[in-house]
């Protein structure tokens, strides 16, 4: 087992809730990972969702579901099996666009591809008025949260859609890139919003078409 030498070096306050997300993840991906990267994965997720908020009282929680989208990512990479489609939805702030595009794509696709989101400039929180947007139609995203995206979850996923990041977005060698010219949620009534999210889901009933996997939305 790790001595925790990462963690053992955050304050006192910032160690407390990392250590059970840490316990947690060092079972579930024992015998996938050493204790150390997986410690790794833990602390730098940690550190890269409290730089971008000031609110910490969930952030061991959701420190642990973050360095577990990453640590999957990396096992897919690692993987020599050809896995399910990955599709990176990619916007400024990580809390309108690119969540109801993932939020649409996983319940048309259900678990047939694997979603993930990130911002350039993540935000502290998700846009309430988009959460209650897609809430209207049966789809409850509240429990997501702004994130950075990261060089593994980049590396593990066939498609990277952007919507409005820009030049800070990444581009890697192998890996689909598509601009989606989509509004901003931001600033925004409810009546805009859905108009956005209306447009949105048809380009994710479109993206379910050309990756060639069945849809569960009529």
């Amino acid at each position: 087992m790790t001595d925790n030498h990462l963690i053992n070096e955050l304050p006192q306050s910032d160690q407390r809730p990392l250590r059970p997300a840490l316990a947690d993840l060092l079972l579930e991906f024992h015998g996938t990972f050493d204790d150390e990267t997986i410690e790794h994965f833990v602390v730098d997720s940690y550190e890269r969702l409290a730089a971008q908020s000031k609110a910490k009282t969930f952030i061991g929680v959701l420190a642990e579901r973050f360095a577990r989208q990453r640590l999957q990512a990396m096992a897919r990479i690692e993987s020599s099996e050809s896995g399910k489609p990955g599709v990176l939805f990619l916007c400024v702030h990580n809390a309108g666009r690119s969540q109801m595009a993932a939020g649409w794509l996983r319940s048309m696709a259900s678990d047939q591809v694997n979603v993930y989101t990130g911002g350039s400039e993540p935000g502290e929180a998700l846009n309430p008025i988009v959460v209650d947007a897609m809430a209207e139609i049966g789809i409850d995203i509240h429990e997501e949260f702004p994130k950075p995206w990261t060089d593994e979850i980049v590396r593990a996923v066939d498609m990277v859609i952007s919507m409005g990041c820009g030049d800070v977005c990444p581009i890697y060698p192998g890996k689909r890139f598509v601009d989606w010219d989509l509004d901003d949620p931001e600033g925004r009534d409810l009546i805009a919003v859905r108009v956005i999210r209306d447009e949105i889901r048809g380009r994710v009933e479109e993206l379910v078409t050309n990756l060639g996997v069945a849809s569960s939305v009529g």
